[in-house]
């Protein structure tokens, strides 16, 4: 139930006791549609996620940091000219529903203390950040809607601000017995749809829950009920929802998150999770922040997976090509045998025959074979054909060989990108990619004006093993290079077996036999092999790895391997320690 009315109301109540009188020093919007504010509140400083994402709407504290753009979007700038030194007022919930309202004292423009209002709309796709003044009109939004878009609701600068359209719901904080015993028998049907019809901001969970808590079971019909108790009972649990906790996340078999609660959830009592006593931020930033980053990445790199995957396949019609000329220029060989036998048997050919007939001394039989003859040429004419045609297979083979070598390494630098495509896990590293592909030339450089700002390397990631020793993989091609030229050369360095992967270098210089059955483990499940049943992993020390020259960027040529075969297996990739993602 991911930012429902009731979660949100845990939320509201925890930044109005964190984040009152707090200064806003810094604003960023690191994308689109979401917006970080950097507030310094009662001796600590404390990041605050707004976002607008149609799959993620939420509010909450974070502890993770992102960067924004180098030209901060209008919004961002419009935001720090409002907002900027300004001090949190209240935070508030609007009648129990997903609406929460910051209210921020800043000084205008002419030193006036001036009162502005973030508002944060967390509603699917229809989901907003806005920025009104004291006066209700809407300064800016992250998203504008016009006409094209909605006819009931307008959102766009100096209009005046309209609340979402009221759905005829109780609010939590105002229920009455009498007024809920009412709406219950008004909606009908089942308990559990009767409160989430009834009750502002309770998500079909959340009614499931309610329903749970007043001991009555949510698929009992509202008819069979005695709906006056009902609704006592269900005051009550409304009156109780601050004082419950901990937030928990719920965990799906693998162990990933499943859902979050701003309470452990009656209606699910085997439900495998983790417990954030210290509020629902925590709770909410561990949830959020893998599925958002994942999600946020695969729309990113849906694009260069598009690209990257054409000109894989350009590559490999183009290598058919190639293996076709080759196929053709067999006859090389053949066309130079002719010409030589017709050179040999000028004295006794005459011009006009269709065929020579000579003997084949380039046979130990020496039998005689018929030779083609262009009939409007002479004998010493058509063997200087017969050169022509094999000076001409001969160039075609040895061009054809150089394509189709060259498409190969191109065909490998492009396998080995969209496997390190799939190990993204941050914008930089995807920006690396990115930069290697414009470079090659198989992406096109972005036009801007703005110059790009350096930015340090990327780091591969690092796992602790079981016998303490460290190992690195690299995500990227640039990460490989950077990993294996920069080891020692008793350093343990791992690879899948002919096929796209990342390098995987020990920190040791005897590794235990546990620990080189998790780095093989790494290096296979790290590679185009993951999926395999069983996958060759390559072992060998640093020393014994070369670097061609001109190669593209983590080609390495290797000796004196060990060859380990693995069998990828996700759980167990997850038992050995991360250090760093």
């Amino acid at each position: 139930m991911p930012m429902d009315g009731l979660m949100l109301g845990f939320v509201a109540r925890e930044l109005q006791d964190k984040l009152e009188d707090g200064r806003i020093d810094r604003i960023l919007q690191p994308e689109r549609d979401e917006i970080h504010l950097l507030i310094r509140a009662k001796g600590e400083n404390q990041r605050l996620v707004l976002s607008a994402s149609a799959n993620a709407a939420r509010a909450h504290l974070s502890r993770h940091a992102k960067t924004g753009p180098m030209e901060p979007p209008m919004f961002c700038m419009l935001l720090r000219k409002h907002l900027s030194g300004g001090r949190i007022a209240t935070v508030r919930q609007m009648a129990g529903d997903r609406i929460l309202e910051i209210d921020v004292t800043a000084l205008s423009e002419l030193g006036d203390v001036v009162l502005r209002t973030l508002v944060v709309e967390i509603m699917g796709r229809h989901s907003n950040i806005i920025l009104r003044d004291e006066r209700g009109r809407i300064l800016d939004a992250a998203r504008h809607v016009g006409e094209d878009i909605s006819r009931v609701r307008l959102v766009q600068p100096g209009l005046p601000y309209e609340a979402p359209p009221a759905q005829g719901k109780l609010a939590p904080e105002e229920a009455t017995p009498e007024a809920l015993s009412e709406a219950l028998l008004r909606s009908g049907g089942k308990l559990a749809r009767a409160i989430g019809a009834s009750i502002a901001g309770f998500s079909p969970q959340a009614a499931q829950e309610a329903a749970a808590r007043i001991d009555m079971d949510g698929d009992a019909l509202i008819a069979s009920l005695d709906v006056p108790a009902a609704a006592r009972a269900l005051c009550d649990y409304l009156r109780a929802l601050p004082t419950l906790s901990p937030c928990c996340v719920t965990l799906a078999p693998d162990g990933s998150p499943a859902d979050v609660f701003p309470f452990p959830q009656a209606h699910l009592p085997g439900a495998a999770r983790t417990d954030f006593p210290e509020g629902p931020s925590a709770a909410l930033d561990a949830f959020f922040y893998e599925r958002d980053r994942r999600d946020r990445m695969n729309q990113r790199s849906a694009a260069l997976s598009h690209t990257l995957k054409n000109h894989i396949e350009r590559c490999e019609k183009k290598i058919a090509i190639q293996e076709e000329a080759l196929a053709g220029a067999e006859k090389m060989d053949e066309y130079r045998q002719r010409g030589e036998l017709l050179q040999a048997n000028l004295y006794r050919l005459r011009k006009g025959e269709p065929f020579a007939e000579v003997e084949n001394y380039y046979s130990e039989a020496c039998e005689t074979i018929r030779i083609p003859m262009d009939v409007s040429l002479s004998p010493a004419q058509n063997a200087q054909r017969y050169f022509k045609l094999y000076q001409k297979a001969r160039g075609a083979r040895i061009l054809a060989a150089e394509q189709k070598a060259k498409a190969e390494q191109e065909l490998m630098m492009l396998e080995q990108a969209l496997d390190d495509l799939r190990k993204c896990t941050d914008a930089q590293g995807l920006s690396e990619l990115r930069a290697m592909l414009e470079t090659s030339g198989h992406v096109r450089a972005a036009s801007t004006r703005v110059k790009p700002r350096k930015e340090a390397p990327s780091l591969p990631m690092k796992f602790l093993s079981c016998d303490g020793i460290e190992i690195e993989v690299g995500k990227n091609a640039l990460q490989n290079e950077r990993l294996t030229m920069g080891a020692r050369g008793d350093e343990l360095w791992l690879h899948a077996q002919k096929m796209p992967g990342s390098h995987v270098l020990v920190h040791a210089a005897q590794v235990p036999e546990t620990t080189l059955a998790e780095a093989a483990m790494l290096a296979a499940y790290f590679s185009k092999g993951v999926r395999s049943a069983q996958v060759p992993v390559d072992a060998t020390l640093r020393r014994y790895i070369k670097k061609p020259g001109g190669t593209p960027a983590g080609f390495v040529t290797y000796t004196h391997q060990r060859t380990l075969y693995v069998t990828p297996d996700e759980a167990t990739v997850k038992t050995i320690r991360l250090l760093r993602e």
